[in-house]
């Protein structure tokens, strides 16, 4: 971050605060990083749903890739972890 590479890989940068904090952070990146390519490892549903695009995981294989929007078309694996991610959070 420091030497303003032209590529950011963050592998669960905040992992370990609670979501108002990573709110604050991920504003930040977004911010202050939108000129460069981010790479972000996340679990947080929040935090994947305004990146560009997505790469969903399942088993060691990649199953989807595309925009948060255009997954969240069809039923699938990312559909279910936002469905699940906000019953959770209701």
């Amino acid at each position: 971050m420091l030497k303003r590479s032209k590529i950011l890989f963050m592998d669960e940068a905040t992992a370990s605060v609670d979501s108002q904090t990573d709110a604050v952070v991920q504003k930040i990146i977004r911010e202050d990083f939108a000129d460069r390519t981010i790479v972000s490892i996340a679990h947080r549903i929040p935090t994947v749903m305004d990146c560009d695009r997505v790469l969903v995981i399942d088993a060691g294989f990649a199953k989807e890739f595309d925009k948060p929007s255009r997954l969240l078309e069809r039923p699938a694996l990312f559909g279910a972890l936002v469905k699940e991610y906000s019953n959770r959070s209701a």
